[in-house]
């Protein structure tokens, strides 16, 4: 079990925009929680063969979701994607053999705070942009980000546990 979980639980009493940002943020906080107090070598590891799924990838995978969702299709910002390798496309965030594990996590953390300051910019949860013809509303994104860091922390979890025995939430 992990004894030092300092996660802040949604509350269950707030209203939507509320909801919606703290589950977002328990859930990137349930990622850096996975990935608390491994090694360099632990979070490149591919512990579940033939997978090449890893901790260090999914913060990178992390990093690259947050920037396009919310600076490239809510903020319509021109944003180049934050990792190259032989991969290619999002399959290169996943190129983690030779990938710095510090400027992972320190891209993934300002990608986080990009994020909630482009979330934090929208008057409403309803409001929309339009990007590559679909309309699309901040509460969609909060929403898809909310599923999509869950499935990955699913991922997480099981890497985890595979390296050290770790288990938790």
């Amino acid at each position: 079990m992990m004894d030092d979980d300092s996660r802040t639980r949604p509350s269950m009493e707030a209203d939507d925009r509320t909801s919606l940002t703290s589950f977002l943020d328990c859930q990137r906080a349930t990622l850096a929680l996975k990935c608390r107090g491994l090694t360099a070598g632990q979070l490149r590891s591919r512990a579940v063969p033939p997978s090449t799924l890893t901790l260090l990838g999914l913060v990178r995978h992390a990093a690259s979701v947050e920037r396009s969702w919310f600076r490239f299709v809510l903020n319509a910002e021109d944003v180049p994607t934050l990792w190259t390798g032989e991969a290619g496309g999002a399959q290169a965030d996943f190129d983690v053999e030779n990938a710095d594990v510090d400027e992972a996590f320190a891209a993934w953390q300002e990608e986080c705070a990009r994020s909630r300051a482009v979330a934090s910019s929208f008057a409403s949860l309803d409001d929309t942009v339009t990007c590559a013809g679909a309309t699309i509303s901040l509460r969609f994104v909060l929403t898809h980000m909310i599923e999509e860091y869950a499935r990955h922390n699913g991922h997480a979890d099981l890497l985890r546990e595979s390296l050290d025995g770790t288990v938790g939430e």
